[in-house]
């Protein structure tokens, strides 16, 4: 099986809960397989077992609270 890797930037996180709430959020999506998120410069690295629809990532973010740059 071959991974995907994308990584998406994400605007408005300030705190953890943020990157909790990013990743969880993220995670959901089905065939993600691990979501890194890097709070200082708002990169989100999504691994997954099949390509992602870009507006999967969006709704994802959006529900969280945040925007996908």
């Amino acid at each position: 099986m071959t991974m995907q890797t994308e990584t998406y930037t994400v605007t408005g996180m300030t705190c953890g809960h943020c990157v909790a709430s990013v990743t969880e959020e993220i995670s959901e999506i089905p065939g993600v397989e691990s979501v890194d998120v890097v709070l200082d410069s708002g990169a989100v690295t999504v691994t997954s077992s099949q390509p992602l629809e870009q507006q999967a990532v969006r709704a994802a973010v959006e529900e969280a609270g945040y925007q996908l740059a």
